[in-house]
């Protein structure tokens, strides 16, 4: 924000006359006037308001001289991030390994039920197999960072950060033709890309809430999670030592979220001049006190919420699409599956981004949940028939390399992946928002064609200087 101009009455014309020069300069002069009230409101509240804890106010105005601060406040806002990575990817690990276990042993029962009342073979892999599987990955897979993430999360808006953050990003989205507000509905994408779309409502105009609603996808929501971790830990992270791949896996993960948010001011400066013309509206932002954060209530209401969300996603988005990949990866044509033959159409053009068909496949096929393109990609490697479980395979990252996967295979589906577009859901509710077809359709291709060019053209140098 602009330095305030002069504060005495008796100076207005100078100061408006120095306004207006700062805005031919480039500085907004509502920058400057709105500096120049709060300046001199302080300066009224100072003489005329007595504060009975002036020790208090004194720490948290000094914590906000850090936090805010051009030279540290970005910092610190990466550190806190990559520590929230960091627990998440740690703590995830155990909880969603004994959720697997429960629902391989809920399984069992089930199959053994289906066999005793001898229901045909199509039937149990149907609603077993594709239905119950499918559900279950998505559960045990997306449940517990959520219920780490999103608490994690709540406790730092209780305590007054997150609107700190929102005032550090306020610069580059302003520069980059958006709102402030954007680093909120962003921060609400890493958790549920539909749910920010939502929270893009707190922008009040509707040309930078369509900016916010276009460029929310580049963060990588839940969903999105299982893919980066799980390749970054089998071949980004192989070099480091044992103790330290998690913070390895939790480094990358968040260089891959910069990037994500780099994207995001990218293609927000490129339509705020082209399809999205317009004057950034002013945000002024009242920066709430810090709070001791009710922990133990932030938690479980956080998670009570968030986890039947998920639960009602698996069920209405997940569960139907492991039924579809089931009966396409069991129906045969011509001696393949249907599953092979997608896979081999898709492969040419796959080839040439540094993917394989079958990855293209996936995606595709993943379009209701992010969630579910891993199972998808590996029931296709395999030719198992039906969804399988990542963490039950000790031998994945040999899977991968039996079918030629190289570090720039993992690399470009980690892009593709992070760029890619929308969720259904997410696109439900972007046309429920928007009540436009047109930008439906475009929140799906503006992401898709930046993942194939960001992805072709890491192949292409890859390939270029001999890296593969």
């Amino acid at each position: 924000m602009a330095e305030p101009f002069a504060t005495n009455p008796s100076d207005s014309l100078d100061a408006l006359l120095s306004a207006a020069q700062s805005s031919v300069e480039g500085n907004s002069i509502r920058d400057t006037i709105v500096s120049d009230i709060y300046r001199t409101s302080r300066s009224i509240c100072k003489e005329a308001v007595t504060y009975e804890d002036k020790q208090k106010l004194s720490r948290a105005y000094r914590l906000d001289k850090i936090v805010t601060s051009k030279i540290w406040g970005y910092p610190i806002m990466l550190a806190i991030l990559g520590a929230v990575f960091w627990i998440t990817i740690a703590g995830a690990n155990v909880p969603s390994g004994m959720l697997a276990d429960m629902f391989g042993v809920v399984e069992g029962y089930l199959t053994a039920g289906f066999q005793a009342v001898h229901a045909p073979d199509w039937l149990h892999g149907i609603l077993v197999l594709g239905f119950f599987r499918g559900t279950s990955w998505v559960v045990s897979v997306m449940l517990p960072p959520m219920a780490i993430f999103f608490p994690v999360f709540a406790l730092l808006e209780n305590f007054g950060y997150l609107p700190r953050v929102a005032f550090n990003m306020d610069r580059l989205f302003k520069n980059a033709g958006g709102h402030g507000k954007q680093a909120l509905t962003m921060s609400m994408g890493f958790g549920c890309n539909a749910a920010a779309i939502l929270s893009t409502r707190i922008i009040e105009s509707p040309r930078e809430r369509m900016l916010a609603i276009l460029t929310n996808n580049f963060v990588p929501c839940n969903g999105r999670w299982p893919t980066l971790i799980l390749l970054s830990s089998l071949f980004m992270a192989t070099s480091a030592t044992s103790g330290w791949q998690s913070l390895t896996t939790a480094l990358i993960v968040m260089g891959m979220v910069i990037f994500g948010i780099a994207i995001t001011l990218t293609v927000s400066w490129t339509l705020s001049k082209t399809a999205l013309r317009g004057v950034p509206t002013h945000y002024t932002l009242e920066l709430p006190p810090y709070r001791r954060p009710q922990i133990w209530k932030t938690i479980l209401i956080s998670s009570k919420d968030k986890s039947w969300n998920v639960l009602k996603r698996a069920v209405i988005v997940a569960a139907p699409a492991g039924i579809i990949t089931w009966v396409l990866g069991n129906i045969y044509v011509g001696g393949d599956s249907i599953l092979a033959h997608m896979a081999a159409f898709f492969d040419p053009f796959a080839q040439l981004i540094g993917l394989d068909g079958y990855i293209l496949m996936a995606f595709i096929l993943g379009l209701p949940a992010n969630e579910i393109v891993l199972p998808i990609l590996l029931m296709g490697y395999m030719s198992s028939g039906a969804m399988v479980d990542v963490e039950g395979l000790d031998n994945i990252k040999d899977v991968f390399l039996q079918h030629g996967w190289t570090w720039l295979t993992a690399l470009n589906m980690m892009l593709f992946s992070l760029l890619h577009y929308p969720c259904g859901t997410t696109l439900f509710n972007i046309y429920k928002e928007t009540k436009s077809v047109k930008w439906t359709v475009l929140s799906a291709l503006i992401p898709l064609a930046i993942a194939i060019g960001v992805t072709f053209l890491t192949a292409l140098v890859a390939r270029a200087l001999g890296w593969v």
